[in-house]
């Protein structure tokens, strides 16, 4: 009697962890499921990462597009700012 206890006690385990294997919360089904998960998760933060740079690349460039319109504005027509004195100093040339 004690001889078949042993085997059949570890082929129950044996079917107990084969079932976890395939049915249970770490299941080969489950982690696969979770990998393409993951994988689609990836792929939609590579397209915002890549919108995100564009936008921060328009942004810098309309900023920098400004700062160059305001530096014409001011050369060429004299802007000033509110709060702002224009001091104009001339040279002589000899």
């Amino acid at each position: 009697m004690g001889s078949r206890l042993v085997p059949a006690l570890l082929l129950a385990l044996l079917l107990v962890l084969h079932g976890q294997l395939w049915f249970g919360r770490g299941s080969v089904p489950k982690v696969a499921q979770m990998q393409q998960a993951l994988a689609e998760a990836d792929q939609a933060n590579s397209v915002a990462r890549m919108r995100n740079d564009q936008i921060a690349s328009e942004v810098r460039d309309l900023k920098e597009g400004l700062d160059m319109v305001e530096e014409l504005a001011r050369q060429e027509l004299g802007m000033v700012k509110p709060n702002e004195i224009f001091v104009q100093i001339a040279q002589n040339k000899r």
